[in-house]
């Protein structure tokens, strides 16, 4: 279910006379879900995704960044640019053209005063143009796994493999085979061992790692994309 944990954030995004909006889908985990944050709009609209209008002359990525951080109330652990409809489906604020941005934030945020984080199995119902824009930034966000360490920003700074794959699953939406996911990571040297170890129930204690991709000599090949077999659906 969504959260409903107040902060002081109090955003409430405007369009005024501008006719181009900046859209974010703006992402994390809560459990064993991935959520997106979505802001209170008008009494037509109930809720939406956080968007702005574009000021004529304004970069897009410095305003994503003041937009995800006014929103969210902390700044966004990464962020890129996933799309752009120019189309005549219903924006909230009538802009003609949308561009959008994917990003996720720190696990366990708390969500601003005016929004919540919806589970993506149980988004209400948006406005069409906004509802094609958090579908390319969902996609966008799994198309960039394999080569964007996008994960360990929803770590601590030490973790268990066993986390580390869980997250993986959940931005991924899909289950991860646990030999095949080692053996990506090991290819692509992302990960180190530390000396920390953590008791995770019944067995041995599993040994705590770090994100610390190591660099390849100049002679040896670019490094490689992550990827997995992955089971399931």
């Amino acid at each position: 279910m969504p959260d409903h944990v107040p902060s002081r954030s109090k955003v409430r995004p405007t369009l005024g006379s501008a006719t181009s909006s900046l859209d974010l889908v703006l992402c994390t985990t809560h459990g064993r879900a991935l959520a997106v944050l979505l802001v209170r709009g008008s009494a037509r609209e109930g809720w939406t995704l956080p968007w702005a209008g574009i000021t004529t002359g304004a970069a897009l990525e410095p305003s994503a960044v003041r937009l995800a951080a006014s929103a969210s109330g902390a700044p966004a652990a990464w962020l890129a640019q996933c799309g752009t409809i120019t189309d005549t489906r219903r924006h909230p604020g009538g802009a003609a053209l949308s561009v959008g941005f994917i990003g996720v934030a720190p696990s366990r945020a708390v969500p601003p005063a005016m929004g919540q984080w919806f589970p993506v199995s149980e988004l209400p119902a948006l406005a069409p143009r906004q509802k094609a824009l958090l579908d390319l930034g969902l996609a966008a966000l799994r198309d960039r796994m394999d080569v964007t360490p996008v994960a360990f920003h929803l770590l601590p700074r030490t973790f268990t493999l066993s986390e580390l794959q869980e997250v993986y699953e959940i931005l991924l939406g899909r289950r991860l085979h646990k030999a095949s996911f080692r053996r990506a990571l090991q290819a692509a040297y992302l990960v180190e061992p530390t000396d920390e170890w953590r008791s995770e129930g019944r067995g041995r204690p599993a040994q705590l790692f770090k994100f610390a991709p190591r660099k390849r000599r100049s002679h040896q090949v670019a490094r490689r994309a992550v990827r997995f077999d992955l089971l399931g659906g």
